[in-house]
């Protein structure tokens, strides 16, 4: 069967119950919507199943609301109807024709993810995750009720006593990359506020950290231990609590791994630069300066980017998220490109982007993609 999405005044309604497409009374808004359903030219009293269900056509559907304000048009990824400009007593013919071809309706899904790439709701989708059907709009790829800046209350708490609010960040932005392809759709998820301060280095160094012999960010005491601290504590008791209920999707990610002292960088000094990466298996790491701000700042050199070459599109569409949570509380938190030989990135409560040396205390706010590990 199907949905009707109202959409009034940029705020987006969902009737609960299963839906008679041909009466559907809105109690928002106290219109009526009716609605008349054609399926390959036969008049019917259901809207059909999606390409999905039981009967595996694809169609194509067209929506006229005649000469109303009114508007519609058809969500091919969440399979429902979207309405805007609603009038008492709207009026709108849907019509199925199974004429589409499956490579066809995989456009219009792609379509739709795009769309949803591009377009921040901010809701509450606590519930989808709860049950288990986020991540089934994850795995095939629809992502029917997922948009960017939609979010996750946690029952766990950050340092402050918050209850954790996870964001989505974006939708399968890592698709296809890595020297080992990712090829399992996900949602890039944060934190909407730090979780806890921490150091980069207990010295003042990015040269060596704690691994001897092994500087950059691989070489950190955030990449060695901290980071396992947190998804410990936080991460993996919501996403992945046990192996058979695991959503944290794996991924390759090319990771600074030595520091030249005498090499030139961005401050325009000779005083440290990355000089070399290696491929690692990542479930969890910092944001680079280029998912945050869409471009280099303080990033010592290119073997700081590795795959994370694009800004999130959660912070092109909000930029105020780089710094604040969903509250305007402002803070700051590392990222993971070396500076200089002693320093790293970070994100300043002002939003502006910074460098700080290794021992300095700041947020840790790091990233992860979920979604389902089969094989």
């Amino acid at each position: 069967g199907g949905g009707i999405i109202l959409s009034k005044s940029y705020a987006l309604y969902e009737t609960k119950k299963e839906y008679n497409v041909i009466k559907g009374t809105v109690p928002d808004f106290g219109y009526d919507v009716k609605l008349a359903v054609t399926v390959d030219g036969v008049k019917k009293d259901e809207m059909p199943a999606s390409p999905e269900g039981k009967d595996g056509k694809y169609y194509e559907v067209k929506v006229n609301c005649g000469s109303s304000k009114t508007s519609g048009l058809w969500d091919y990824n969440a399979w429902r109807l979207n309405l805007d400009y609603i009038e008492s007593n709207s009026k709108c013919n849907l019509t199925f024709t199974s004429s589409m071809t499956k490579d066809q309706y995989e456009e219009y899904i792609e379509s739709g993810v795009a769309l949803r790439r591009n377009t921040y709701r901010g809701k509450n989708i606590t519930n989808l995750w709860s049950t288990g059907e986020l991540y089934k709009q994850i795995e095939d790829g629809t992502f029917a009720d997922i948009y960017v800046g939609d979010y996750i209350v946690s029952e766990k708490q950050d340092s402050s006593k918050k209850n954790i609010v996870w964001l989505i960040a974006d939708l399968d932005n890592y698709l296809n990359q890595g020297d080992v392809p990712l090829t399992k759709h996900h949602a890039t998820v944060i934190p909407a506020y730090k979780l806890e301060d921490g150091q980069m280095n207990e010295k003042d160094s990015a040269v060596v950290g704690a691994v001897e012999g092994v500087g950059g960010y691989k070489g950190s005491e955030m990449y060695q231990s901290t980071l396992n601290t947190i998804y410990s504590k936080y991460i993996g008791p919501d996403f992945c609590p046990d192996t058979s209920n695991c959503h944290i999707i794996e991924y390759r990610n090319s990771i600074t791994n030595a520091v030249g002292t005498n090499l030139s960088n961005q401050w325009g000094t000779n005083s440290g630069a990355s000089s070399a990466a290696s491929w690692e298996n990542r479930k969890l790491d910092l944001m680079g300066e280029m998912n945050v701000y869409g471009g280099t700042v303080w990033s010592s050199s290119g073997y700081d980017i590795g795959i994370d070459n694009r800004q999130y599109a959660i912070f092109q569409l909000r930029p105020n998220l780089i710094s604040q949570d969903l509250n305007g509380n402002r803070f700051n938190y590392w990222l993971k490109a070396v500076t200089h030989a002693s320093a790293f990135t970070m994100v300043q409560p002002s939003g502006e982007a910074g460098a700080l040396i290794s021992s300095g205390i700041v947020g840790i706010r790091p990233r992860f993609l979920i979604g389902t590990n089969n094989n």
